[in-house]
């Protein structure tokens, strides 16, 4: 089992996970965050830091998130890691909660 990070995160981008993390699994892209399941412990330590209720266990993923597993594969393989918190978008809070956001993911 492994943690990943799904939509609820595209645009929010909190960071208070990757400040709890102790092995650096966590992968930053322009509006979102991923996590690299070769190197998540499994700890769940982010899954409550997450503001935005993002990160879900493997096996708990809602099925209309089934994608982003492959996408936080995908991704952490290009995106670097981060280690620290970091400011989240000025327009964070506005993001929270809105639904199908997959339109507004930055992979670039």
């Amino acid at each position: 089992m492994t943690y990943i990070v799904a939509e609820p995160c595209i645009r929010c981008k909190f960071t208070d996970c990757v400040e709890v993390c102790p092995v650096d699994c966590f992968h930053e892209g322009p509006n979102f965050l991923v996590i690299n399941a070769a190197v998540c412990i499994d700890c769940s330590l982010c899954v409550d830091e997450c503001p935005a209720g993002a990160i879900f266990a493997e096996e708990d993923l809602p099925p209309e998130y089934e994608k982003y597993v492959a996408l936080n594969e995908e991704l952490s393989q290009v995106w670097p890691v981060i280690s620290a918190r970091v400011d989240a978008p000025a327009d964070a809070d506005e993001w929270m909660g809105v639904q199908e956001k997959f339109q507004y993911l930055q992979t670039g």
